[in-house]
């Protein structure tokens, strides 16, 4: 029976975590269906997701991209697909187990029991809830989340948290077409808009535990992005920007 719910799970080299991510998924008492988009993984990751695909029909989904084309857009192109499959619940996750899979179901209960619109799997509502991160990571996310709430005045502690919940109402919302960035700044883009039409978004705590297997994405230029970027959505939500569709 199809899910009301859709784990959008972005993949590029992630042959370790492929399986095993979306048996984690599976078990979950709600059900939740799972759609990977896979960048053309030359490490095999998209074979092992169609083996999960025969393994759970209909339950598994998999969107093939020409090559590596960067996280945001693999985002996009899971909402698209996510709101013409009909879900109603829509989740951001990484492969690698940082985030853990047990959680989407406090996330989802945050949007379809509590009412919030968006609700984000928070590394820092609580404290630092990190795990297995070099400190100088750990003082680089924090103080990168700091500086976008006092530059944005966005109300979310953890905002390039990439671990979410959106209600199909929010993405509907959304010019998808329109969301500017790649790396991490497309988080804080995604939650900034939100709030920017109106929408209620909620952190939930989690525990954030550093990949086992794999390789990480992070990078400079990524980081880089995230800082810069947000002086850019400030100046265009305050000098003329065209307002997207209202909720």
């Amino acid at each position: 029976m199809k899910s009301d719910c859709v784990v959008i799970i972005p993949m590029y080299n992630e042959r370790e975590n492929a399986a095993a991510i979306i048996d984690a998924v599976m078990a979950l008492e709600h059900g939740f269906d799972v759609l990977v988009i896979d960048d053309n993984s030359p490490d095999g990751t998209a074979a092992i997701v169609k083996e999960k695909m025969q393994q759970y029909p209909g339950r598994v989904l998999l969107t093939e991209r020409t090559g590596k084309l960067g996280l945001g857009t693999a985002y996009i192109a899971g909402f698209k697909r996510a709101l013409d499959e009909g879900y109603d619940y829509i989740f951001e996750m990484d492969a690698d187990f940082s985030h853990n899979p047990a959680d989407l179901e406090r996330l989802r209960a945050a949007c379809a029991d509590d009412g919030a619109d968006v609700a984000v799997g928070s590394r820092y509502v609580t404290g630092v809830n990190v795990v297995n991160w070099p400190m100088g990571r750990v003082l680089m996310s924090y103080y990168a989340s700091k500086y976008v709430r006092i530059v944005t005045g966005l109300p979310v502690h953890d905002t390039t948290a990439g671990f979410v919940c959106y209600r199909r109402r929010v993405l509907e919302a959304f010019d998808l077409d329109n969301i500017k960035f790649k790396g991490y700044a497309f988080q804080i883009e995604m939650k900034f808009t939100a709030r920017e039409l109106g929408f209620r978004i909620v952190e939930v705590p989690i525990i954030f535990v550093n990949r086992v297997l794999g390789t990480s994405k992070m990078n400079s230029s990524i980081f880089g992005e995230a800082v810069f970027g947000v002086i850019r959505l400030k100046w265009n939500s305050l000098f003329g920007r065209k307002k997207q569709r209202g909720a």
